[in-house]
This record gives C-alpha cells, structure tokens and sequence, in this order.
C-alpha cells in the first residue's frame, strides 16, 4: 500500500506558505528546493518543509489538502506551530 502525504512549505517562519500532496514527500520535497518546476513555490522561494501529514489511502489526503488549502491564513499558521512550533525544516528528518 502507498502513502500519500500533505505538506506545507514556506521561505521563513510565518512566511508565504504552500500546501500541497504527493506519494512520495522525499522527491517532492527535493524537487522544490531545487527549483525543478516553473510555478508558485519556485517563484517565491518555498522550500523548508514545515509541516506534513501521512494518508493511506490518496481521497483522503486529496481531501485534506483541499481543505486546507480554503482555510484562512490564520488556520494554516495555527496548524504548523501546533505541530512544529520552531518552525524547523523537517527535510533532515524525512531523508534520514
């Protein structure tokens, strides 16, 4: 069975932030800090990963990124210091 996983980036704590989903977070990840891709994350710099979550099954996570991709600003700063309240990049940790 795959995961499939949520995460947040960001350029700096309590900057912009990006939510998105993928079955594999390590390449993801890699991929936006190495600007790989034209688009949101590489033109504002989003590439400490700050925040993720692990599904099972790929309609929940799909569910849950959309959800809080329609939060307020607010919720997703809430989200990430109830999880990582140093604001941390989390990259060392998933590539380990």
């Amino acid at each position: 069975m795959s995961a499939y996983f949520v995460y947040v980036l960001t350029n700096k704590p309590r900057g912009t932030l990006y939510v998105g989903i993928t079955n594999d977070l390590v390449r993801r990840v890699h991929e936006h800090r190495e600007g790989v891709a034209a688009g949101f994350t590489k033109r504002y710099g989003l590439k400490q990963l700050v925040y993720f979550e692990k599904y099972d099954e790929p309609r929940l996570a799909i569910q849950r990124e959309k959800n809080i991709k329609h939060w307020t600003r607010a919720w997703k700063l809430d989200l990430v210091n109830g999880a990582n309240p140093q604001w941390r990049d989390l990259y060392s940790d998933i590539t380990r």
